[in-house]
C-alpha cells in the first residue's frame, strides 16, 4: 500500500509540472503587461542569458502577443551581433535601449548588397509590420565604402523612430514605404544614405555626411502620390564619424537627387554646413527629372545655405508653400494620424 501510495504522488507532481506555464529563463519571470497598460506585454533582451530571451530576433519570434496590444522588446545595454527581421505578422513591435544614452545598446552586423544578393537584402533591421517604434538604441551596419550595405529598413505605416543613431556609408536607411516619423534621430552616411518611397519626416535630426555623396534619394512614383521626405528643423553636418568608417568630405555633398522621376524632398528650417554644394540638388544624369522632381528648402541656414546659387529647377518655398509639409498635415492621412500625440 505504501508503494502505491508513493506512485500516486509522483504521477500527481507530473501532472502539476506539466500544467505549469513556461517562463522564459530561470531568472526572469514570464513577460508581463507593461506600465499596468493593457495589450503592452515587455520582455527583456540580454546578451547574457540572465532575461527573457538572449537575442533580439528570438524575441521578435517568440514573445507572445495580447490580441491587437503591442510587442515591448527592452533591451539591456550591450552589443548584439545580430540581423533582426519583424515579418508583417508581428504588428506593433517595439524595439527599446535600455540604456542612459543610444550608444549603450548596439544592434550591428557587416552585410553588403553583393554579399546579401542585393541592397534589399543587406538590412541590419528589417521591419515588415506596421506600427514600428524604436527608441533609445544605434543601428549600424559596420560594412562601409564599397557597396550599398543598409542598417535600417523600413516597411512599416505609422512607424515612429526617436533617440536612435543610424550608422552606415551607403544607403544606411530604406524608409520603404508608409507613414514613419524619425525625431531627434543622429543618421550617418555619404552616399544616398537616407533613400526610399516613404511619407517620411524628419524633426530635430542630425543629418551627417562622412564622405562625398548625396543625402537623399527619393523615389515617388507620380506627380501625385503622397510620398516625400521632409527634414525640419534638422542640422546637416559633416564627420567625424561615430560608426567606424573614417570621414572625408572633399568635393561636398547634396542635398538630394531623384532615385524616381517624381522623386520629393523638402528642407524646413534646417542648419546646413559648408559641405552642402551651392547648387544643392543633383538630377542623377538625365535633365529629364529636372521637370519632374519637385525639391525644395524653406528658411535655410548656416555656411551651407545659399538660396541664391541653388540649381533653378529647385524652389525656394514661401511660408504658405512650407505649411503643407508640417508633420501633421503631411502624415495626417485619411486616419488622422499624428505621431506626436
Amino acid at each position: 500500500m505504501k508503494k502505491i501510495r508513493l506512485w500516486i504522488l509522483i504521477l500527481a507532481g507530473i501532472g502539476v509540472a506539466a500544467a505549469a506555464p513556461m517562463r522564459f529563463s530561470a531568472a526572469v519571470s514570464a513577460p508581463q503587461t507593461a506600465s499596468g497598460n493593457s495589450g503592452v506585454v515587455r520582455v527583456i533582451v540580454s546578451a547574457d542569458g540572465t532575461a527573457d530571451f538572449p537575442t533580439i530576433q528570438r524575441a521578435v519570434d517568440h514573445a507572445p502577443l495580447e490580441g491587437n496590444g503591442r510587442l515591448e522588446i527592452a533591451i539591456r545595454p550591450g552589443t548584439y551581433h545580430e540581423r533582426v527581421k519583424i515579418p508583417q505578422d508581428r504588428p506593433r513591435v517595439g524595439l527599446i535601449g535600455l540604456g542612459n544614452d543610444p550608444s549603450a545598446v548596439v544592434i550591428t552586423y557587416s552585410m553588403s548588397a553583393l554579399a546579401a544578393g542585393g541592397t534589399f537584402f543587406s538590412a541590419v533591421v528589417e521591419v515588415q509590420s506596421e506600427g514600428f517604434q524604436a527608441t533609445n538604441l544605434t543601428i549600424q551596419n559596420s560594412f562601409g565604402p564599397g557597396s550599398q550595405a543598409v542598417a535600417l529598413t523600413v516597411y512599416s505605416d505609422r512607424a515612429i523612430v526617436h533617440d536612435v543613431r543610424l550608422l552606415g556609408w551607403q544607403d544606411t536607411l530604406y524608409a520603404a514605404a508608409g507613414r514613419q516619423y524619425y525625431k531627434n534621430c543622429y543618421i550617418e552616411g555619404a552616399v544616398d544614405f537616407i533613400f526610399g518611397d516613404a511619407q517620411a519626416v524628419f524633426d530635430n535630426n542630425e543629418i551627417r555626411s562622412v564622405g562625398d555623396g548625396y543625402i537623399a534619394a527619393e523615389s515617388r512614383k507620380t506627380a501625385d502620390g503622397p510620398q516625400g521626405f521632409v527634414f525640419n528643423k534638422c542640422k546637416l553636418t559633416q564627420g567625424p564619424a561615430q560608426g567606424p568608417t573614417p570621414a572625408k568630405v572633399d568635393k561636398g555633398v547634396f542635398l538630394g537627387r531623384p532615385w524616381r522621376p517624381y522623386s520629393r524632398v523638402v528642407y524646413l528650417d534646417c542648419w546646413m554646413d559648408k559641405h552642402i554644394r551651392a547648387e544643392g540638388w543633383d538630377n542623377w544624369s538625365d535633365a529629364a527629372n529636372e521637370k519632374t522632381a519637385w525639391f525644395g528648402e524653406y528658411n535655410s541656414s548656416g555656411p551651407g545655405a545659399n538660396a541664391g546659387a541653388r540649381a533653378k529647377w529647385a524652389h525656394q518655398l514661401t511660408e504658405k508653400d512650407a505649411a503643407a509639409f508640417q508633420m501633421e498635415k503631411f502624415l495626417a492621412g485619411a486616419d488622422g494620424w499624428n505621431p506626436a500625440k
